[in-house]
């Protein structure tokens, strides 16, 4: 790998006495997808947690573009180009799809609704590019509580995508999605990284999206950083079988 667009080196976090995560270590190239997988209470929703700044680490860095993240509000670290997806879709519910888009791109210019130009009136161009791109411009104009779930993160997607970010945290992006959908969205995301060199580092429980579309793997199990490869070797690996399987069982099928 070629200088590292995120590096995490010897990350840890503890609550009271329980250890979420400990000393854990990896690092993300610009242009590649990275999977984050664990059983619950792996320790997964706590890294993530540190690396956009919503929770401060006990030990360790994390560092984005050469720059170290630890210390920084999540605000300003979206500002350096780190956008997140929720497990729980975030969007404006009685705001129309187009409102939710614009509102993102208004964030990031700093600008504020003026009494003489609606929101809906700034950014509409650009708003509908992004919308068309995650194909969604077509129901531009209904409230996002209307909408199904798949059609929610993917309005969701097209927020993070408004701060042109380098690099992009999901966590669980299909969670409660049909398989149908599930493959849409990560084939998605997968074009995107491709179109603009983007980062991405994912949390999932879905095995088919994991061995399907992350260029690379790595494990968490009791806060720790078990395995790391590609899908054939973290597949193979002895550790995660006996983690998600206990001995004796294998990945011979993908979960749906």
């Amino acid at each position: 790998m070629a200088t590292p667009l995120l590096r995490v080196e010897q990350l840890s976090k503890a609550f009271g006495g329980v250890l979420a995560v400990s000393e854990v270590s990896f690092e993300l190239g610009a242009g590649e997808l990275l999977a984050m997988i664990g059983p619950n209470g792996a320790g997964k929703s706590t890294c993530f947690n540190m690396l956009n700044g919503q929770l401060a680490p006990d030990s360790g860095r994390v560092v984005f573009d050469g720059r170290d993240l630890i210390g920084r509000r999540p605000r300003e670290i979206w500002r350096m180009g780190v956008g997140r997806t929720f497990q729980i879709a975030a969007t404006f519910g009685s705001m129309t799809v187009l409102e939710n888009v614009q509102t993102a791109l208004l964030s990031r210019e700093r600008r504020v609704f003026s009494l003489l130009s609606r929101a809906r009136d700034q950014m509409r161009d650009e708003a509908l590019a992004l919308l068309d791109r995650v194909g969604m411009a077509e129901q531009a104009d209904r409230a996002c509580s209307v909408l199904a779930y798949g059609d929610v993160k993917r309005v969701e997607l097209a927020m993070a995508l408004a701060n042109r970010p380098r690099l992009l945290l999901m966590d669980e992006p299909t969670a409660g999605m049909a398989p149908k959908e599930r493959n849409e969205l990560m084939a998605l995301t997968r074009d995107l990284v491709a179109e603009r060199r983007l980062s991405v580092l994912f949390t999932e429980h879905s095995m088919d999206v994991v061995f399907a579309y992350a260029d690379r793997i790595i494990v968490l199990a009791r806060g720790q950083l078990i395995a790391e490869g590609d899908a054939e070797s973290v597949r193979a690996d002895a550790r995660v079988q006996e983690v998600y399987f206990g001995s004796g069982r294998t990945f011979e099928r993908s979960e749906a």
